[in-house]
């Protein structure tokens, strides 16, 4: 029986100072903080956030390692995670609250599927909030995703967008409150970097379930291929499985770990015997698997991806 998971569970995170990271996070995005409590050492702490019900989907998991060095973005890592947002009105919003806040944030880009911002956090790991749609859809039928390539119209491409007008939108007042409209939603998707997207992407379906929902190209990047798989299921793209992986030319380095650079990425197993499962099917997969951890909110295994991106399955339950 082939199983899958319901999504992304959480995105680890790793900070060299968590009095920086828990106003960014909380006071200026918004998010709940869930835990703030030492990890065993007198260098370490763990720091979560969320929604107010530390649902699987909406957590940021931070491991503050002081004096840390920086990491690296790069081959077997993490680009950028990006946070749910309603719509363009909202994201504009977003610009000029994080602006006046001392956060450049560039855009708000057209990505065809959705619009974007960037920033970055106080350790530099490259942040997006993105709208909910239009969607997947929008050129491909929904029931055929990822079957063939699709390309962008050329005006949301680097060297033929608008730079200079896009750099120009705001919201024309400061916004000093997190309105309903603007709530974030929990992980929108996140985007990884690898060499080869066929023999990694194998791996998320054939290993973990998910499904090639888009193949295309980076707009940042044209001559880089952007490939998205998710939970897809009778022609609908659940909320919150989004992953998506540059593919990478040879020129490009290997991510270093360090502050900045993301951990990990935890995918959702329901409960403990789910989990369980999961270790004997990864098993029988011949997909190597470490010994079960367990925290307080969630239990995990850890597995890597053939580019080495450390990958989790963690359970929803029992929760914050």
């Amino acid at each position: 029986m082939r199983m899958r998971t319901e999504g992304i569970h959480h995105i680890g995170l790793v900070t060299r100072d968590r009095t920086r990271s828990i106003p960014f996070y909380r006071d200026l995005l918004g998010l709940t903080l869930l835990r703030n409590e030492s990890a065993g050492g007198a260098r370490s702490y763990q720091v979560c956030f969320g929604d107010e019900q530390g649902s699987p989907g909406t957590l940021l998991a931070l491991t503050e390692i002081a004096g840390g060095s920086a990491g690296r973005s790069g081959v077997g890592g993490v680009h950028h995670f990006a946070l749910g947002t309603s719509d363009d009105a909202a994201l504009l919003r977003w610009k000029r609250r994080l602006n006046d806040c001392g956060v450049p944030a560039s855009g708000p880009y057209d990505r065809g599927y959705f619009t974007s911002l960037y920033f970055r956090d106080p350790d530099g790991q490259i942040v997006e909030i993105a709208t909910e749609g239009p969607g997947y859809a929008i050129d491909e039928p929904a029931d055929a995703l990822g079957r063939e390539t699709t390309y962008p119209p050329q005006r949301i491409i680097a060297g033929y967008r608008d730079e200079a007008a896009i750099a120009a939108l705001t919201h024309p007042e400061p916004v000093r409150e997190i309105t309903r409209e603007m709530k974030l939603s929990g992980i929108h998707h996140i985007s990884a970097i690898s060499p080869g997207l066929t023999e990694v992407g194998r791996f998320y379906e054939d290993v973990l379930g998910l499904s090639l929902v888009k193949r295309t190209i980076n707009r940042d990047a044209p001559d880089v291929p952007h490939w998205f798989w998710a939970n897809y299921r009778d022609g609908i793209v659940q909320k919150g499985s989004a992953f998506t992986i540059f593919g990478a030319p040879p020129s490009w380095s290997s991510a270093r770990a360090g502050a900045g650079q993301a951990s990990g990425v935890a995918f959702r197993a329901p409960d403990r015997d789910r989990l369980l499962a999961w270790k004997d099917y990864l098993l029988n997969r011949g997909v190597e698997v470490t010994t079960s951890v367990w925290d307080p909110a969630f239990e995990s295994i850890q597995l890597q991806a053939p580019d080495g991106l450390q990958i989790h399955l963690a359970t929803d339950v029992p929760g914050f």
